[in-house]
């Protein structure tokens, strides 16, 4: 059964992320066969530039690297859930990515954003990223709105069941749409 990783793209003190993140692995449990795990990039502290070599000629020497290449080696697939910050996503979202190379490659992911904008500028230059990586990417990619007050409250609590009631099926477009790109890619 394929692996798909559920990647949390924030790590700030009060973050709705993984509880977003879970619930997006519910409706992905749901509606693909697949199995479906929640990694959050705080558990995942890795340096900026501290490997010696370039990503894509492997050869990791940090500790945490090869851990890391590890977890993301061993998902077929991977949901990014991440907010929208600045117009942009999290720099340690950018990091987890820029960390690695092969591991990415060619496969599977799908892209939900959150924030007040929904998140389409964050889900826009993710794709650009991911493509450079030869990822397979879902057309579908849910940009989740948050009510200004929940913005401005910054409380880190939300009920997406709630917030997000109206989503539900574009998530559930996005997760059958990656569970196809399963498939293995004729040609990188």
């Amino acid at each position: 059964m394929p692996r798909v990783l559920v990647i949390i793209g924030s790590v700030r003190p009060r973050r709705i992320g993984p509880t977003i993140a879970r619930w997006v692995a519910e409706i992905g449990r749901a509606t693909t066969p697949a199995t479906f795990a929640v990694t959050d990039l705080r558990d995942w502290p890795l340096p900026m530039d501290d490997e010696p070599g370039v990503p894509a000629k492997e050869g990791y020497v940090q500790p945490h690297t090869k851990a890391w290449s590890d977890e993301v080696a061993a998902a077929d697939a991977f949901v990014f859930v991440t907010p929208q910050y600045n117009w942009g996503y999290p720099a340690p979202l950018k990091n987890a990515i820029d960390h690695l190379y092969s591991e990415w490659r060619g496969k599977a992911a799908a892209i939900i954003t959150y924030g007040g904008h929904g998140g389409g500028k964050c889900a826009a230059q993710l794709r650009e990223v991911l493509g450079g990586l030869k990822m397979r990417i879902a057309e579908t990619m849910p940009a989740l709105m948050l009510p200004v007050g929940q913005v401005e409250a910054n409380s880190g609590e939300i009920d997406p069941d709630t917030a997000f009631r109206g989503d539900k099926v574009s998530i559930g477009q996005a997760m059958t749409q990656l569970n196809a790109l399963l498939e293995p890619p004729q040609d990188l």
